[in-house]
């Protein structure tokens, strides 16, 4: 056997092998004997790269990292679905179809996986564009990260030219070990698989992507030459091609099954190791999507049921405070551990005194939990009927649990919204030097919206604090890399990272500085007009409040909140030894344009090649603002991709939505 049939036959076996293990989860060789073979194959492509493939299952290992992703126009529009949150509106959709194209017709239910969709094109054979959703008609080539997929076929089991779409999504095993490994380094966590998922997938450095370990589920045929005439038969023409298909869970015209196939997916979904947020229920006959049509940016012809919130029974063990860095007092519940929407779930927020005298909650409750969104744990209630009378009310401390300091009520909402019931607001601790506080000072001082200090963490924050090594956020620039180095779990080269990280900071500019600062009631936009009007750290010291409210949007609570802070002999001591560690206090004041003036934008989605905080900055930058709402007086909403809600309220109150291409013409 020469060299070039020596690279053939090892690519063979690993794509067989590579398919036994990774979709079939039967491998017939070990891991030790697969990573030989993989190591050979890399070592004779590298000494003879005449016999270069595209294809070959190296490619799965990432490449060179990108500047930015290119543009792909999709063949066929990568249409959304519309949505419906009960069967009454589910039924309400077989019936208008049936009376449209006949009582015959068949419907195909399937998951909904929640993740992020691609579409996957091959070209004799072989895979040539991988590309984002995008807006549905552009979306991004993300060719070499979809090729890290091991799931993804390299090469189909046909010469065919086809283009399929399918959903990438991160499993739950690899979602723990990515956020494992974070938590680890003191990074912050992702909040689900799914933007785990499409945060991987749009990374620029495919090295990273493969290590993330997404996978895939391909269920719909796009473009190609096909003999099906039913969206069944499809997917049978795309698994025998090689792909991982969806799985269909039913295909008939009975309304009662439909709507018992729907449910027990809903039920199965706790033993799933992947997220599904719904039902996609489909017209299976392709002749009848035809004859029934497009909407303008919905097919007529299917439907994504939504899973209502997964909701749980547990045991409410004891009720925690947490103190926030501003000093707030947060009761917590701890749970009896239960899974639920694919996590075990063992903590959740009571948010104040006043919620859990409202939901009628005691320690030793059986209480009802959701996660928000399918990401946030939240007590719904308490089951009354369950009680014993052992139950505890719970009532908030009488002082700081961590520094016994004086708590006081905030001047918050005086009465709720019916006028009658008082309500207390936040609980604050008023000691500016409270342990719990200064840690998440700290850590908030560290993170990636402020200094962006990476590795720095709660638990680093906490073992420095532990040890005496810092005392407030400016004793970060005075560490030395043995003071890392001896602490636990840290070693020569955490050390190293630490101390380069903390260097580069130096230049994170005045905008960040402030809003590292955690000053009560600046959040980053206003840090970065601060900043843009005063220009220096210096002038804030002697600012006015008649002066800060000069600036749009500031009134009397934040000026006064900024002129308090800037009045401690705490902060000028911590000012003073940033400037004396080399941290940019100043910047030169920038004459803004007025184009946006009178303007006001929200931003929802994921903009491409651009966050949102840059684009927020182009438009303060001409005199716009920033709101977090859509409102009537909503002047543009700028849509990314997987917008949300801010979407749907600004169709419904006709505010004009542009796109980043639009956004980008406007600031020229």
């Amino acid at each position: 056997m020469n060299i070039e049939e020596r690279i053939e036959h090892l690519r063979k076996l690993i794509t067989y092998h590579s398919k036994r293990y990774y979709e079939n989860d039967a491998p017939e060789i070990s891991d030790f004997e697969y990573d030989k073979m993989f190591e050979e194959l890399k070592a004779l492509e590298e000494a003879h790269p005449e016999y270069y493939s595209p294809t070959s299952p190296t490619g799965r290992v990432g490449g060179r990292a990108l500047d930015k992703f290119e543009k792909v126009k999709h063949e066929v529009k990568m249409a959304s679905l519309t949505d419906v949150f009960s069967f009454d509106e589910l039924r309400d959709f077989i019936r208008r179809v049936k009376n449209e194209v006949g009582e015959d017709t068949e419907f195909s239910v399937e998951p909904k996986i929640d993740g992020l969709s691609v579409s996957l094109k091959y070209e004799n054979g072989a895979l040539t564009v991988g590309a984002t959703r995008g807006d549905g008609t552009v979306g991004e080539d993300v060719t070499a990260n979809v090729k890290t997929i091991r799931s993804v076929p390299l090469t189909l089991n046909a010469n065919a030219s086809v283009t399929v779409r399918g959903e990438v999504y991160m499993p739950h095993k690899s979602f723990e070990k990515l956020n494992r490994e974070k938590e680890e380094n003191g990074e912050s966590l992702w909040a689900n698989p799914r933007n785990a998922a499409a945060g991987s997938l749009r990374c620029l450095d495919s090295k990273e992507t493969a290590k993330r370990g997404l996978d895939i589920f391909v269920f719909n045929f796009q473009t190609g030459k096909t003999n099906a005439a039913t969206h069944k038969e499809t997917i049978d023409e795309i698994k025998n091609l090689g792909f991982k298909t969806i799985p269909l869970l039913y295909v008939g015209g009975n309304e009662d099954e439909i709507v018992n196939a729907v449910i027990k997916l809903g039920e199965s979904r706790p033993t799933l190791d992947y997220d599904i947020d719904g039902t996609v229920i489909k017209v299976n006959s392709l002749e009848k999507r035809r004859e029934l049509g497009e909407g303008t940016s919905t097919p007529k012809w299917a439907v994504a049921y939504k899973f209502p919130p997964e909701q749980k029974k547990t045991k409410l063990l004891d009720i925690e405070v947490q103190i926030g860095r501003t000093g707030v007092l947060t009761p917590n519940a701890v749970l009896e551990p239960v899974k639920l929407a694919g996590t075990v779930v063992s903590r959740a927020t009571l948010h104040n005194i006043d919620i859990i005298k409202e939901k009628d909650i005691r320690i030793g409750d059986t209480v009802i939990v959701q996660k928000a969104g399918d990401i946030i744990p939240e007590v719904v209630g308490s089951v009354k009927e369950a009680r014993t009378g052992d139950e505890q009310p719970y009532s908030m401390p009488s002082v700081c649990p961590s520094c016994g300091g004086a708590l006081t009520y905030d001047d918050a909402d005086d009465f709720l919204d019916d006028g009658e019931d008082f309500t207390l607001g936040a609980l604050r601790c008023t000691n500016p030097s409270c342990p719990a506080q200064l840690e998440r000072n700290i850590t908030h001082f560290a993170s990636k919206k402020a200094m962006n200090i990476e590795g720095v963490g709660g638990k680093l924050v906490k073992a420095l604090l532990e040890n005496q090594l810092i005392s407030d956020p400016s004793d970060l620039y005075y560490l030395t890399k043995d003071d890392i180095a001896r602490l636990d779990r840290m070693g020569e080269k955490s050390a190293q990272n630490f101390i380069a990280s903390v260097e580069a900071s130096k230049e994170m500019g005045l905008g960040r500085l402030i809003f590292a600062l955690g000053i009560r009631h600046i959040g980053e936009v206003a840090s970065s007009e601060l900043a843009s009007k005063f220009g220096s750290i210096d002038a804030l010291f002697t600012a006015t409040e008649d002066e800060i409210k000069e600036i749009g949007d500031f009134g009397d609570v934040m000026a006064k909140s900024v002129v308090d802070f800037f009045s401690r002999t705490e902060t000028k001591y911590i000012v003073e030894r940033l400037k004396n560690a080399g941290v940019k206090t100043s910047e030169e004041v920038k004459e803004l344009s007025n184009e946006f003036e009178g303007l006001t934008f929200v931003l929802t989605g994921t903009l491409e090649n651009m966050t949102r905080d840059e684009a927020a900055e182009m438009i303060k930058a001409r005199g716009g603002k920033v709101s977090s709402s859509v409102s009537s007086k909503t002047s543009y909403v700028l849509a990314g991709e997987a917008a949300g809600s801010k979407l749907t309220k600004a169709q419904s109150l006709g505010v004009k939505i542009i796109d980043k291409e639009q956004f980008l013409e406007m600031c020229k």
